[in-house]
C-alpha cells in the first residue's frame, strides 16, 4: 500500500509496515537558517550540476530554439504559396507544416494530433512518470530560463535569501530592476515569437520592430508576454502542481512500475551525520546512508521532499538525483540513493528481495501500440488524400416534387472544393438512380479559382416514382482529379 501526496515540504514518518527491515530514524541534524523552508514564501531552488542538470540545459536550449527558429525556416510549396515551413494562416484559413497542408474542413487531422499526443503524454508517464514535465514543458523551459537570469544577477539560493531578508537597498533595487527587466525581455521575446506563427515571419517581424503591425498582432504579444512573465517568473511550482490537470490525473494512471524518482529508504535509513553513522556501524547499529543534508529539498524546483515518498507534484527532473550523488560521492559512498526507480523495486529492497525493472510490460506494450497505429493511420489518410472534395446537400423541405407532367424533380446543392493553386474547370455527372436526368443552375461546367470552395445548384429529373442511390462526380477537364459523392433520389408523396 503506498499514499501519494501532493503538499509541500510537510514531513511525515515513513511507514514502518512496509519497511521491516529499517530501524528508527534518528534524529534529523537541525536546519540551518538558510536551508529552512520558507512557509508561503517562493521555492528558492539551488543550482545543481550533474547529467540530469545538463540533460535540462540541452533540452532547454532544444526547445527555445526550435521555438525561436522555426517561424524563419523557408519551404517551398510553388508560385503563389506561403514559403514559411510553419505557418497558421487564418486569413486563407490553412495550417501549413512544412509539405502538410491542412484545410479548415480537415480539423480532424488536428484531432487525431491531439489523441495521439495524449496517448504519448500516458505512455511517458507509464515508463517514467512525470518526465514531460521535469524536461520539455514550456513551463518547465521557461522557468528554467527564469531561475537562470535570477542566479547570474542575484546569486544562488542562500545569496537570494539573504538578500531577501536583509532589505531593500540601491544595491538591491538595482538587481531587482536589472532582473525584471531581463524577465520582461524574455517575455515580450515569447510574445512575439508566437505572433511570427501567423504571419510571414521576416516581414512580421520587421512590422513589429517598425510600429506598423497591426493593433491585434501587438494584443497578442502583451498578452503572451503578460502569462509568460507572470507564470514562469512568479507562479513558476505553483502552476506544476495546482494549475496544470496533469498531477491530478496521476491518482487514475500512477504505475508502481514507472521509473520515477524515489528515495531507497531501505538503504538511507536511519538518516544520521557520516561521523555519527560510523560510530553507530562500529558499534554494530544500523545506520542508513542518507546524512539528512537536505540537498535534495533545497535543489528541487517544486520544494518537496522526496524521502517521504511518491509525490504527485514531483516533476521527475532527478536535480535531486545530482544533488544525492553529488554529496554521496564526496562521502565515498554509492551512489543511487535518490535514483529513477520503479516503486516495486523500493518494496522489494524493502523485503530484502531481488529487484527487476519491467519498462517493457501489456501496459507500455499496448499504449506504443496503439500511438503506432494512430500515427500509421493518420500517415495513410495523409498520403491518399486528394487536392479536393465533393459534397452533396439534399434539399430538405421539399425533398421531391412532381412536375405537372408526372415526373419527379429533386434539388441538390453541390459544395466544390479545389485545394490546387490553380483554376478548375468541372464537368458535373451524375450515375444510378434509374432514367434521371442531371441539370445544373447556370452553366453547365464548374468552374473553381484556386484555394476555394463554389457551391452550385443541381436538380435531378426522372419519371420513375421509386428512390434510388445516386453517385455525382466531379471530373476535372484537365484530367487531373475526379471527385465522387453519394446521395438519394427521392420519389415524391
Amino acid at each position: 500500500m503506498v499514499a501519494l501526496d501532493i503538499s509541500h515540504a510537510r514531513r511525515r514518518p515513513l511507514p514502518q509496515a512496509d519497511a521491516p527491515v529499517r530501524a528508527p530514524a534518528a534524529p534529523s541534524a537541525p536546519r540551518r537558517k538558510a536551508d529552512a523552508p520558507r512557509p508561503g514564501g517562493p521555492v528558492t531552488p539551488q543550482s545543481v550540476k550533474g547529467r540530469f542538470r545538463r540533460i535540462k540545459w540541452t533540452s532547454l536550449a532544444f526547445c527555445l530554439a526550435v521555438y525561436g527558429l522555426l517561424p524563419f525556416l523557408r519551404w517551398d510549396r510553388g508560385p503563389d504559396a506561403p514559403g514559411q515551413a510553419v505557418l497558421f494562416d487564418f486569413v486563407k484559413g490553412r495550417l501549413y507544416v512544412f509539405f502538410i497542408e491542412i484545410w479548415p474542413q480537415e480539423l480532424y487531422y488536428l484531432t487525431g494530433l491531439l489523441i495521439l499526443a495524449s496517448l504519448v503524454l500516458i505512455l511517458l508517464n507509464a515508463v517514467a512518470g512525470r518526465v514531460w514535465c521535469g524536461f520539455l514543458c514550456p513551463q518547465t523551459v521557461w522557468t528554467d530560463l527564469f531561475l537562470a537570469v535570477e542566479r547570474a544577477i542575484e546569486g544562488d539560493r542562500r545569496e537570494r535569501l539573504r538578500k531577501r531578508e536583509a532589505g531593500l537597498g540601491p544595491r538591491r533595487i538595482a538587481e531587482l530592476a536589472a532582473k525584471h527587466a531581463a524577465w520582461l525581455a524574455i517575455a515580450t521575446w515569447t510574445g512575439a515569437g508566437l505572433v511570427l506563427y501567423f504571419g510571414d515571419a521576416p516581414q512580421t517581424l520587421r512590422d513589429l520592430m517598425a510600429g506598423e503591425a497591426s493593433a491585434l498582432a501587438y494584443a497578442w504579444v502583451a498578452i503572451i508576454a503578460g502569462l509568460t512573465y507572470l507564470l514562469a517568473g512568479f507562479a513558476r511550482e505553483q502552476v506544476c502542481t495546482f494549475m496544470c490537470p496533469w498531477p491530478r490525473l496521476q491518482g487514475a494512471i500512477w504505475d508502481p512500475e514507472a521509473l520515477t524518482v524515489n528515495y531507497r529508504d531501505y538503504r538511507g535509513e536511519p538518516r544520521g551525520s557520516a561521523k555519527k553513522a560510523e560510530q553507530l556501524r562500529a558499534a554494530g547499529e544500523p545506520a542508513g546512508d542518507c546524512v539528512d543534508c537536505l540537498q535534495c529539498v533545497t535543489v528541487c524546483p517544486i520544494g518537496i521532499d522526496i524521502r517521504e515518498g511518491p509525490n504527485f507534484a514531483c516533476i521527475n527532473c532527478g536535480l535531486c538525483v545530482d544533488a544525492c550523488d553529488g554529496v554521496m560521492t564526496k562521502l565515498n559512498r554509492p551512489t543511487g540513493l535518490i535514483a529513477y526507480e520503479s516503486w516495486t523495486n523500493i518494496e522489494r529492497g524493502r523485503r530484502r528481495e531481488p529487484q527487476s525493472r519491467r519498462v517493457i510490460r501489456p501496459k507500455t506494450l499496448g499504449l506504443a501500440a496503439a500511438a503506432l497505429a494512430l500515427a500509421g493511420g493518420m500517415g495513410v489518410a495523409l498520403a491518399q488524400r486528394t487536392a479536393g472534395s465533393l459534397t452533396v446537400l439534399h434539399d430538405r423541405n421539399p425533398t421531391a416534387v412532381r412536375l405537372s407532367d408526372g415526373r419527379v424533380r429533386n434539388g441538390y446543392t453541390l459544395r466544390l472544393v479545389n485545394k490546387d493553386r490553380r483554376a478548375r474547370t468541372f464537368a458535373i455527372a451524375v450515375t444510378g438512380g434509374g432514367d434521371v436526368a442531371l441539370a445544373l443552375i447556370g452553366s453547365q461546367t464548374v468552374e473553381a479559382e484556386g484555394d476555394a470552395t463554389v457551391e452550385v445548384r443541381a436538380t435531378l429529373t426522372g419519371a420513375g416514382a421509386a428512390s434510388g442511390p445516386v453517385v455525382f462526380e466531379a471530373r476535372d477537364l484537365s484530367g487531373a482529379a475526379r471527385f465522387q459523392a453519394a446521395d438519394t433520389f427521392m420519389a415524391a408523396p
